[in-house]
């Protein structure tokens, strides 16, 4: 079964950057889409951005486009999530999550792994980022 931890997740003044790394082990599918997901206090979960393990290929929901940048490693069987300034609003729990599909994929689901339609297999414990002065 696929196991997925996140880490990477602090206290980050406003402005500021941080990388988040999401680790994967237990590989049970030859494609899989992956995911970032934020939720923060008194709200619910939202989409960060979904990225193809097989391609690279990348989605990212109109609100979090320019400061938010997925990718991947595959050689480290890692996903990152790059996030430059930062703001207060930021502040929540990131978790990674993944679904293994049949095959080759187009962008629509990608976007549909961003908007939580997806029967997501795996999910990692979330890291706690905080964005204060």
């Amino acid at each position: 079964q696929l196991q997925l931890v996140e880490s990477g997740g602090g206290l980050v003044q406003p402005g500021g950057s941080l990388r988040l790394s999401c680790a994967a082990s237990g590989f049970t599918s030859d494609y899989y889409a992956i995911g970032w997901f934020r939720q923060a206090p008194g709200k619910e979960r939202e989409g960060v951005s979904c990225i193809s393990s097989s391609d690279g290929s990348t989605f990212y929901p109109d609100s979090k486009k320019g400061r938010f940048t997925i990718s991947r490693d595959n050689a480290k069987n890692t996903v990152y999530l790059q996030m430059d300034s930062l703001k207060p609003e930021d502040t929540a729990v990131y978790s990674c999550a993944a679904v293994p599909v049949p095959g080759p994929f187009r962008l629509l689901l990608l976007k549909l792994c961003t908007e939580m339609k997806l029967d997501f297999a795996s999910w990692g414990q979330g890291t706690q980022v905080t964005v204060s002065s």
